[in-house]
């Protein structure tokens, strides 16, 4: 049985997935993320009921690749298998976490499927020096300090938002506020790490972390720290000796610089930042789907694909992506300094 904290007597665990469901809304997620997640938990409960027969409750890893076979038999897309098998191994481990399941059936079979990565194979392809070409044209250093956090990080547009001063330490221990000229504790989890930026798994949209009110959730299974190499650094020093000052008390890192100056940015700020500058470059246009325009999320899989050819090393990208959880990331969270900085540096790509 897990060793985390079990259900109150009273609850009402016959239903499993409205249990999970009610917990989502209990942390604030939206409801369009629920009904997502309740449509193919729901879906899988029919396959179990139809062809196994047994329960989510009883289900075991054979019956999950069962479904994910099915699934491919039905002609799903591969990025489709890839996120209903994401839901359901996020619903197994929250109910094993909670107590209310003794085990995640899903672990070993996303394992296997390597799920988060190459979801997408008919997205456009670009090259390193078209990139290069691409963010010589953006000037500003909000803008091209944003584009290249994502280039550089592969985090998520909401994980962007929700960095704040505390998450980023530079080069020769300079401290954060010595050139964003306010004060700040970077967080502990960055001591002795080197240039870094932490990106936590914990903010969610509506909920209030640092005295502010969240607009964006971050979606990676495990707290990350993702190297800052040179080329990022230069960008964050530009942005922040502009960086203009804010009210709010968590101190973001991106703030806007227009009509809600000061304000933390949201993802349809950077949603439209990105946009602008890859229509302007011929790389988005409206109504153009994921596999021609350039996305902020674009950027993502930009990193992924890049890094994973440079390093070889599929287990290091997952954990820059925040991807993986259990032993794997221990593993190089034990062993940051010489796994994962020494990688990162060696085979990141420059953006000049």
């Amino acid at each position: 049985m897990s060793t985390g904290p079990t259900p109150d007597a009273e609850q009402d665990v016959d239903d499993p997935v409205a249990y999970f469901l009610q917990d989502m809304t209990y942390h604030g997620k939206s409801g369009r993320t629920r009904t997502a997640y309740e449509r193919v938990l729901r879906r899988f409960e029919r396959f179990l009921s139809e062809e196994a027969p047994t329960s989510v409750v009883a289900a075991s890893h054979r019956d999950c690749m069962a479904w994910v076979h099915t699934l491919r038999r039905s002609g799903a897309a591969d990025s489709t298998i890839a996120t209903y098998a994401s839901y359901l191994h996020r619903f197994y481990a929250y109910m094993t976490q909670v107590g209310v399941f003794e085990s995640n059936p899903m672990a070993l079979v996303v394992d296997e499927m390597d799920e988060a990565i190459d979801t997408n194979p008919s997205r456009r392809e670009i090259s390193l020096p078209e990139m290069r070409e691409f963010l010589s044209g953006v000037a500003h250093p909000l803008d091209r300090t944003v584009i290249v956090t994502l280039l550089k990080t592969g985090m998520r547009v909401g994980e962007l938002c929700n960095l704040d001063l505390r998450d980023v330490t530079l080069a020769d221990r300079t401290p954060i506020e010595a050139v964003a000229s306010t004060e700040i504790t970077p967080r502990a989890q960055l001591d002795g790490r080197g240039p870094s930026v932490y990106v936590s798994s914990d903010p969610a949209a509506g909920e209030v972390v640092a005295g502010e009110e969240r607009s964006a959730s971050n979606k990676r299974k495990r707290n990350t720290v993702i190297p800052v190499d040179s080329g990022l650094e230069t960008a964050l020093r530009q942005w922040l000796a502009i960086r203009p000052d804010t009210r709010s008390e968590a101190e973001p890192l991106f703030v806007s610089t227009s009509g809600s100056w000061g304000a933390r940015l949201t993802p349809d700020m950077v949603h439209h930042i990105v946009e602008r500058h890859a229509g302007a470059f011929g790389w988005h246009r409206p109504g153009g789907g994921a596999e021609e325009n350039v996305t902020p999320h674009y950027f993502r899989h930009f990193f992924t694909t890049h890094l994973r050819d440079r390093t070889g090393d599929r287990g290091i990208v997952k954990y820059l992506r925040g991807d993986v959880g259990g032993d794997i990331i221990d593993t190089y969270t034990h062993n940051w300094g010489d796994r994962v900085r020494e990688t990162y540096e060696t085979h990141i790509y420059s953006l000049e």
